[in-house]
């Protein structure tokens, strides 16, 4: 059997690693007894060698059957997640966090799975659980939650127990400035496994690879897509730059660029879609359901929900969506929802 020293020499040498040795990496890198160092050293080759689909697709099938149980998979078939990989580092809104709360207030499923904010001052994670929504791994809560408001949090540490043993070198990667296979791994081991999904990612160059992966997986419908402008990225579609988009599934035939105007939407600041904390970003939530808020954000949330109800096949196309997350949005039903939210989890 090929140790993790054995994988790393071998990528040195320039070759890709097969799916069985890809696989049995991804089961090393979870093991306490291998060094941190070890561990460095293969992440280190995999990134300078650049990772394959077909690397980063066994090792998201590894870390979902080493993942916990959600016993949600009964709604996978006809659940959405609306995820970023994050990284961007433009201190960017909880876009993505918003679009699945109107998605679910409009009554299609999600299956939200996130993380605290790394580069941002609000993750997912800080966002809803300011909502009142539990980070919580109890099957029985997660399962109430579905049913009653459309929506679950898959809080991704409580659910990812082989983690435990990457955190320290991914602690050394960032410490050097360094990127790994992990950074772009959160949105393709949701734990309950949806089958739609509206993908972020940090950088433009991974679209077309990660929607690869996800197809490979065996998910039905999606897009992968990345914002950028300028010196300005966002893991969301936005209207403030071009947005690069390759689709998942049976959207895989979508390889393109999007606009705002490709959309009947203006043009916007990136100035618009910056965030604050949760506390702040709830505020400005309020004010955009009150009928003010930056334009710029709206349009964006909007074009991100209505985005995932056509994915999720609740919307004849796009500009469809886009209304309808409109109306979610600013006529009361995303409030309600909200308040559903509250009460069911008593929130003061």
């Amino acid at each position: 059997m090929d140790t993790l020293s054995a994988l790393t020499s071998k990528m040195c040498a320039g070759s890709d690693l097969t799916i069985a040795e890809a696989e049995s990496a991804a089961r090393y890198l979870a093991e306490e007894g291998i060094s941190a160092g070890d561990k460095k050293d293969f992440l280190k080759a995999l990134s300078t060698k650049k990772e394959t689909v077909a690397e980063v697709a066994a090792f998201a099938r590894v870390y979902r059957s080493l993942a916990l149980d959600s016993g949600l998979s009964v709604y996978a078939d006809s659940a959405i997640d609306v995820v970023g990989t994050g990284g961007t580092g433009c201190q960017g809104y909880n876009i993505s966090s918003v679009s699945a709360m109107i998605v679910a207030a409009s009554g299609v499923k999600v299956l939200k799975h996130g993380n605290r904010a790394i580069t941002s001052k609000s993750g997912s994670a800080d966002f809803l659980s300011h909502l009142g929504l539990p980070l919580s791994s109890d099957i029985h809560v997660l399962q109430e939650s579905i049913a009653d408001l459309n929506f679950c949090f898959f809080f991704a540490p409580a659910f990812h127990p082989a983690f435990k043993h990457i955190m320290p070198v991914r602690k050394l990667l960032a410490e050097e400035g360094r990127r790994s296979i992990f950074n772009i791994l959160g949105p393709l081991i949701n734990p309950a496994k949806p089958t739609k999904q509206l993908l972020g990612v940090f950088d433009s160059r991974w679209v077309k690879p990660l929607a690869d992966a996800l197809t490979e997986l065996g998910m039905q419908r999606g897009l992968s897509v990345n914002s950028s402008g300028g010196d300005m990225r966002s893991d969301e579609l936005t209207t403030c730059g071009v947005n690069r988009v390759s689709g998942i599934g049976e959207l895989s035939g979508i390889d393109t660029e999007w606009n705002a105007e490709d959309f009947g939407l203006d043009q916007s600041d990136w100035d618009d879609v910056r965030g604050g904390t949760a506390e702040e970003n709830l505020e400005i939530l309020r004010a955009m359901m009150g009928g003010s808020g930056p334009k710029g954000l709206v349009d964006t949330i909007a074009l991100n929900a209505g985005a995932a109800l056509w994915i999720a096949d609740s919307a004849k196309d796009i500009r469809e969506g886009i209304s309808h997350a409109k109306t979610i949005l600013r006529g009361g039903v995303l409030q309600a929802w909200m308040d559903k939210v509250a009460t069911h989890f008593n929130v003061k």
